[in-house]
Formats: structure tokens, C-alpha cells, sequence
């Protein structure tokens, strides 16, 4: 068996790219953490008295955030910087002179654009989420005087079902609202439910609390009372109780459990709280977490992408510097961001599907840097 060698010229390329690669990391990691965290943190210590550790302590778990977004930035800086030099110094021309076409070129590249891209995958998905939850709950505790911040107030779930209507058609109706006060992570307090599931039979109930029994897959509601009501609105009848055994579904309760923020969540929690969601029949809510998977799947892409368009605009015939090449890099990462804004908030709003709003611009991108290379032949 041969063993694999990688070539003296991948190797040069290679070494012509890690360079810039590394610089833009520092840079582009940096300029994030500095407009995105740091002004907000100093503010925190001048006006709220966060303590000074803590501070230092939270920014470096906004690190991998940050990270995550300079991954693509530094690719495209370091194939831009990279393959412009070679071709300003000639050496383009002259490795061209040997028969090496463009894309035996860009190979190294493109390879290097793999691993940055599990790289960024891994950061996005597991490693920047749990940082960034650890860091909202330091906060959260610095700035209560370090009160745990486990309760979550105001659970509201809503419940929707198809119900046939007597022309035949089929409308989306509110068939049950749940509401509690608080949940202190153990017992919802404060609940008033709605109950129209049952048709001609509408109820309310309202109760000090109730845990959901795990056994008996129930909740036991403590202290409430439940007020049947008729289809012309008059009363039925009026029961009240001490304890009181009902069966409702549990995804109130794995809502709110589910106190994370879209960047809190990783991937398999953002498809496990999708599920919750679709119990709620809530569209809009069901379509913006769509968008948001759909985004974490395809932002680690863009590395890949961003690597074709800056080998094709670097090995275009020029005499290109680093200061022109930073300038290309900056205008490129901001209408592609651009677009991408413009293309998510279209997905959010529903007149793009979740796929297509997130990997659109990816797509854009990559037709645009394959025509560029076709046209450096």
C-alpha cells in the first residue's frame, strides 16, 4: 500500500494560505467580540456593578460565537490574499507554464475550506450554544445578586386543531389555552386553562398550581375550580377541588422548561423544541425555528463558498495588494450577509420556505465564484 504524500506545491499553497487564514481569525474574532460584547459588558461594570472576573469570565464564553462568524470571513481573506499575490508576482503564469490548470490549483484550497467547515459545523452547533447559555445565566445571576435564575413567568400555550366546518371546508381554531403565572421549575402557579376540545362541552378551570405526575402521565391540578359551560354561554356546572387528576397534554411543560434563546439552543434541542411547537399549532413560531435550523446547517457551508469566490476573484490578472484584497473580502462578506438578512426575513415572514431562506444565498454564492473560475481559464 502506497502511503498518502501530499505535494511540494499543495504544501506551498497550503502554507501560503494558513497565514492569512490566522490573521483573519484574530482579526475578524476580535472586531466581534469588540462591537458585539465587550461595549455592552463595559457598560454592565460602569452602570449595573458587574463584577470585573465575571466580565472577563463571560466573554470568553461569547468567544465561540464570534468565532463561528470570523470562520468564513478568514477563509475568504486567506484565499483572496493568497492566490492574489501569487498572481501579481507572476507565479500564477509560471505554474500555468507546466500545464497545472486553475483547479488543480484551487485544490488545496478547497480542502482546507472542508475542515474549516466541520470546524465552524462543530462550533456552531454544540460548542457556541452551550457557551452562550452558560454566559446568559452568569449574567443572569451577577445582576439578580446572585438569585438562580429558574423560574420563567406568563406560560402561554395554545392549542390548535383542523376542525370540519358544515360547507365542508376545514378552519384552524383555538381548541384549548393553557396559561400559569409562573413556573418555578417544578410546580406551574397561577393557571387558568380554556377547554374546547370536546365538541358541546366548554370548560374553564382555574387552580393555586399543579405538577405534572409522571407516573400516571396527568397533571395534578391542587385547589382550583372547573366551570362547565354551555354552547349559549350559560353555566352547566361548577366543581371545585382540592386535588384533582386531569389529562392535558405535557407540552406545556416542555415549553416552559425550554427557556433557551435560538442561539442557546443546539441543534438537537432546536428539533426537539420544533416538535413542542408543532403541538401548538403556532405557524409562525413553527416557521422561524425552521429558519433558524436551516441557518445552522448552512452557515458553516459558507466557508466552502466563500473559498471557491476568493480563489476566483484572486486568480483573476491583477496586481492586487493586501490592503485591496481586505477591502474586496469586507465588501464581499457584507452584501453576502446582506442578502442573507434579506433572504431570512423573507423565510420568517413565509414568503420563502425555511430551506431555500437559508441556503439561497449559499447557492447564489457558489454559481457566482463556479462562473468566475469558468472565466479564468
Amino acid at each position: 500500500m502506497i502511503p498518502f504524500k501530499i505535494s511540494i506545491l499543495d504544501r506551498y499553497l497550503i502554507k501560503e494560505l494558513i497565514l492569512p487564514f490566522g490573521f483573519g481569525m484574530g482579526l475578524f474574532t476580535s472586531l466581534g467580540l469588540a462591537v458585539g460584547i465587550l461595549f455592552d459588558l463595559v457598560r454592565k461594570i460602569t452602570e449595573s456593578g458587574l463584577p470585573i472576573d465575571l466580565a472577563i469570565r463571560i466573554l470568553s464564553l461569547k468567544m465561540p460565537e464570534f468565532i463561528v462568524l470570523a470562520f468564513p470571513m478568514s477563509m475568504l481573506l486567506a484565499t483572496l490574499m493568497a492566490y492574489s499575490r501569487l498572481s501579481s508576482d507572476s507565479e500564477l503564469i509560471a505554474l500555468r507554464s507546466f500545464g497545472i490548470n486553475i483547479y488543480r490549483l484551487i485544490v488545496p484550497a478547497i480542502f482546507l475550506s472542508l475542515l474549516v467547515t466541520g470546524m465552524a459545523f462543530t462550533f456552531n452547533n454544540f460548542v457556541a450554544p452551550a457557551a452562550n447559555y452558560e454566559a446568559s445565566q452568569i449574567l443572569n445571576r451577577a445582576l439578580s445578586d446572585g438569585l438562580p435564575n429558574v423560574r420563567k413567568s406568563n406560560i402561554i400555550y395554545p392549542e390548535y386543531q383542523d376542525v370540519k366546518q358544515s360547507d365542508g371546508t376545514t378552519k384552524n381554531i383555538l381548541t384549548r389555552l393553557f396559561y400559569a403565572e409562573e413556573f418555578d421549575g417544578v410546580q406551574m402557579k397561577g393557571l387558568t386553562i380554556l377547554d374546547r376540545s370536546q365538541t358541546g362541552i366548554n370548560q374553564v378551570i382555574t387552580a393555586e398550581s399543579a405538577s405534572w405526575n409522571i407516573k400516571d402521565n396527568v397533571w395534578d391540578f391542587n385547589r382550583g375550580t372547573a366551570y362547565l359551560i354551555a354552547p349559549d354561554g350559560s353555566f352547566r356546572n361548577v366543581i371545585r377541588f382540592d386535588r384533582q387528576k386531569l389529562s392535558l397534554p405535557q407540552a406545556a411543560l416542555d415549553l416552559a422548561k425550554t427557556n433557551l434563546d435560538y442561539n442557546e439552543m443546539n441543534l438537537v434541542q432546536a428539533l426537539e423544541y420544533k416538535k413542542v411547537l408543532e403541538l401548538s399549532g403556532d405557524p409562525d413560531k413553527v416557521r422561524k425555528l425552521e429558519v433558524r435550523i436551516q441557518e445552522k446547517i448552512a452557515l458553516p457551508c459558507v466557508c466552502l463558498i466563500f473559498a471557491v469566490l476568493g480563489c476566483a476573484i484572486g486568480l483573476r490578472p491583477q496586481n492586487t495588494g493586501k490592503a485591496t484584497s481586505f477591502g474586496i473580502c469586507v465588501l464581499v462578506v457584507f452584501f453576502y450577509y446582506l442578502f442573507g438578512f434579506i433572504t431570512s426575513s423573507l423565510g420568517i415572514g413565509g414568503f420563502l420556505s425555511p430551506f431555500w431562506s437559508a441556503w439561497l444565498p449559499n447557492f447564489v454564492g457558489l454559481t457566482g465564484g463556479v462562473l468566475l473560475l469558468i472565466g479564468n481559464e
